[in-house]
């Protein structure tokens, strides 16, 4: 069973969703940090996918008048990082993810089932 969750981070899952990202982990750091509440963090094949997923995720969200306070990586498409406040988007090329392991990182958050929204 899916929990409900706020209707701002079901839209920035979806747009998340909308480009073939994989391996999505949606991580609720609430108590863990004080600079945001959700880690999603997405992996692409390439740096070129990871790049056109962040910059799919940008476009989506501003049509639901959700902009991003910033983005960073989209020129390079190793680690773009799309930050929304309350919720911080991590997009990886494969790689990248296993080096850095922000899982590995933030294995005491709590885990957000994230597949009913599509």
């Amino acid at each position: 069973m899916t929990q409900e969750l706020d209707p701002r981070l079901a839209s920035i899952i979806k747009a998340v969703k909308g480009r073939k990202a994989e391996n999505i982990s949606v991580l609720d750091v609430r108590g863990l940090t004080s600079y945001t509440d959700y880690f999603i963090m997405a992996s692409a094949r390439s740096t070129r996918q990871a790049a056109s997923i962040g910059e799919y995720i940008k476009v989506e969200l501003k049509k639901e008048d959700i902009p991003p306070l910033t983005v960073d990586g989209l020129s390079e498409g190793s680690w773009v990082l799309l930050d929304y406040g309350d919720v911080i988007v991590h997009v990886f090329y494969e790689e990248t993810r296993e080096y850095y392991d922000l899982d590995g990182l933030w294995a005491d958050a709590k885990v957000i089932d994230h597949s009913g929204i599509e």
